[in-house]
């Protein structure tokens, strides 16, 4: 069973997708009279939370224009959790089957296995009022829920579509302005997702079955009751699945 190697990219397309979703978030900084003075955008990347905690904190100041790695605000993201979702799971033995790589092939593959994935997103601030136009652009979106829809086999099959939920979790909020007014203070917002996802196993290719052959026997018969052999092909032969076409019936043997 092991051992045919597959390589769907699932895991590499899912967090892909999640970390667009929050690509062209802004920013804007105003003056107390109301008027603009700069817009934004907030960084985003793949990273650890606690990474970039210990990064923040090496610098004193990060509105200074030092050449420092990091600037606030910022957001990162990280899966936290893999589970086996037992609500979504299909008939294990039935199969999905269409057009192989040639008329007389047909390629298959089984049910996918659903799993759930977790994950968190941060954002980074130093004031409130950017922590907070940060969340403020997320959370409208998830009610709770915000499906995306991919393609799973872009090169085979790129007219198979597959939709993914990603259902928000929880927010939790936390402030790190502890010490002497000139410490640091960094404002972390915390929000939880949850994916659902598929994962595929290998597709497979076999021939096309153009021959059936019935036997028909007399149930009655004590001996081997055996009376002629049915064969049903398709008419033309040599047809492609998606064309029209009939069938030929033909007595190929009888007793």
């Amino acid at each position: 069973m092991f051992g045919h190697y597959f390589y769907h990219e699932k895991i590499r397309k899912c967090v892909s997708i999640f970390g667009r979703l929050f690509n062209d978030i802004y920013v804007v900084r105003k003056t107390s009279s109301g008027n603009s003075i700069s817009t934004v955008k907030v960084p985003l990347s793949y990273a650890p939370r606690r990474k970039y905690l210990d990064r923040i904190r090496e610098n004193s100041d990060l509105y200074e224009d030092q050449k420092v790695a990091i600037k606030l605000p910022r957001m990162s993201f990280e899966i936290t959790n893999f589970a086996y979702d037992t609500s979504r799971q299909l008939t294990k033995t039935s199969t999905f089957n269409t057009t192989g790589s040639s008329i007389s092939s047909k390629q298959k593959f089984f049910p996918p296995v659903p799993y759930t994935i977790n994950f968190q997103l941060n954002a980074y601030a130093k004031s409130q009022d950017d922590a907070l136009q940060i969340v403020e652009q997320i959370l409208p979106y998830f009610n709770p829920q915000y499906t995306l829809t991919i393609k799973p086999f872009d090169e085979v099959y790129p007219d198979f579509k597959e939709d993914i939920p990603i259902i928000i979790q929880g927010l939790s909020f936390q402030d790190d302005f502890e010490g002497s007014m000139d410490t640091r203070r960094t404002i972390v917002y915390a929000l939880d997702f949850e994916m659902k996802v598929n994962f595929h196993g290998p597709i497979s290719e076999s021939s096309i079955i153009r021959q059936a052959d019935t036997n028909i026997f007399n149930i009655n018969d004590q001996s081997d009751g055996y009376i002629e052999t049915i064969r049903t092909t398709p008419n033309p032969l040599g047809v492609s699945p998606d064309s029209d076409y009939g069938f030929d019936i033909d007595i190929i043997d009888s007793a």
